[in-house]
């Protein structure tokens, strides 16, 4: 691999981050099928690819949308609602601690602090959640479901093939932000999709152009350096 491969590559990587305003121009199909097929080489345990892929646009899009924001406007209303609309697994500690408690915080006010939401401004806050079951206005959804036959590997799997999603996206000129907030409305989504009672929702991840007018855009989040994470045994 010459230099310029290796610089590429690394531009790629760098460079991606969780867009969260885009356009609203459509994708051609022949480039969403060229992404899932490059990102298919994702490796998995005994090569046995556990990820199934529902790439919703137009009317099921709109579909989706409306009924998450419904449900979740209703939350906002009536909290006690959310107890109706538990994820199938846990993504987030029940108890958060340092440095990880630092780093969540960082991240969060430094979005809120870009768009000026201030704390304590429920309503502001509200909106922008909400701005998740709208994918963000990304014209593509991608919808990732394991089966439930599969171990907690096969998540770790199709973390790989999303990471994946997301790169060779980048280096189409695409951008994505990879939302796990829909996994509280699984019941819905997979009704939605026609999915089997024998699918779990995993992730969705928004597709589309990068709107680069929009502020929220401009939010790029740090990342610590090898030297604080990294350790080296001779």
């Amino acid at each position: 691999m010459s230099l310029d491969q290796v610089q590429c590559i690394d531009q790629i990587i760098q460079s991606r981050q969780s867009i969260r305003a885009y356009l609203k121009t459509p994708i051609d199909r022949q480039i969403i099928e060229d992404i899932l097929n490059v990102a298919a080489r994702a490796p998995s345990g005994t090569n046995t690819q556990p990820w199934k892929v529902y790439v919703v646009t137009g009317c099921k899009r709109s579909e989706l949308i409306d009924r998450v924001c419904q449900t979740q406007t209703e939350i906002f209303k009536k909290p006690e609602l959310a107890q109706q609309y538990q994820e199938t697994f846990v993504y987030y500690p029940e108890k958060w601690v340092s440095p990880f408690i630092e780093r969540r915080r960082e991240n969060g006010w430094g979005l809120y602090g870009l768009l000026g939401i201030e704390k304590g401004d429920k309503d502001k806050m509200a909106a922008q959640h909400l701005r998740n079951y709208q994918l963000f206005d990304a014209p593509v959804g991608l919808f990732i479901t394991v089966d439930k036959v599969m171990g907690i590997g096969s998540k770790m799997d199709i973390s790989m093939f999303m990471q994946n999603i997301m790169l060779a996206a980048k280096a189409r000129g695409l951008d994505t932000c990879p939302q796990a907030a829909w996994n509280h409305f699984h019941r819905i989504v997979l009704e939605v999709l026609d999915a089997s009672d024998q699918e779990e929702l995993v992730c969705a991840i928004a597709l589309g152009y990068a709107d680069p007018d929009a502020i929220v855009n401009q939010f790029v989040t740090p990342r610590e350096p090898a030297e604080n994470f990294a350790f080296f045994l001779d």
